[in-house]
């Protein structure tokens, strides 16, 4: 156990998530971690979400019900009223494992972002290399951020729902920070979200580009590659 272990601020944005809200802020509740802070933006619910917000209101740290501009905007809020040292996003629908726990008492380099395992309906994620980093990057649910981030950067508001891809792409090999996997199987990523059954035409027009910029053009060539084989893949499946 850290002596004067560095608070980490759980930023959740929500919006009429009232079947899930509750399970989720439950999950927080069980962690062993005795720092840690709660930040919910909810984007003007009209279901019971924010009768569930009130009734936690004793355990979050901070929540506000307003209208926004989408994800985002919301998520960019919520780390203007974070005020730990590392902060961490979680989906309202989404649930901590124990070993949630364990990656927060491993986070101390404040030039290192965390990550760890989610997960998923393929089962738990893995550890990517550079190029799986460019070709398909990181849930954020598996990641803790220095706070120093967010105080210089922020999520890019044009990409409605691929700005974390595209912040992490920016961070990768800006020299900045450094990526580092930790193997805890931190939490349940529900992939029924917004991110998972839409496309970010934005970031997919953008998308080559960005892997260029941001990783060279050797990755970039077998991200072109790459696409081009799913994409004829999918031709010849309709």
């Amino acid at each position: 156990m850290k002596a004067n272990a560095p608070k980490i601020s759980i930023v959740i944005v929500t919006y009429n998530v009232a079947g899930t809200l509750q399970a989720c802020l439950d999950s927080i509740y069980k962690q062993k971690y005795p720092a840690l802070e709660i930040v919910v933006i909810d984007g003007a619910s009209t279901d019971g979400t924010v009768n569930i917000l009130e009734q936690n209101t004793d355990r979050i740290a901070y929540w506000k019900s307003e209208k926004d501009d989408g994800i985002y905007d919301a998520m960019n809020k919520g780390t203007k009223h974070a005020t730990g040292g590392w902060i961490y996003f979680l989906g309202a629908d989404d649930i901590l494992f124990d070993d949630f726990t364990k990656l927060t008492y491993e986070v101390e380099n404040d030039h290192v972002i965390y990550y760890g395992r989610v997960m998923t309906l393929g089962g738990p994620t893995i550890p990517v290399t550079e190029y799986g980093f460019a070709k398909y990057g990181l849930c954020h649910q598996a990641m803790i951020y220095p706070r120093a981030v967010f105080d210089k950067h922020h999520f890019n508001t044009r990409y409605k729902i691929s700005a974390d891809y595209v912040l992490n792409m920016q961070l990768y090999n800006s020299g900045e920070y450094r990526f580092e996997f930790r193997d805890h199987l931190v939490a349940n990523f529900n992939q029924t979200g917004v991110s998972s059954i839409s496309v970010d035409k934005v970031f997919e027009k953008d998308r080559g580009a960005l892997v260029r910029k941001h990783f060279g053009n050797k990755i970039w060539l077998r991200f072109l590659f790459w696409r081009m084989k799913k994409n004829r893949k999918a031709q010849k499946n309709r």
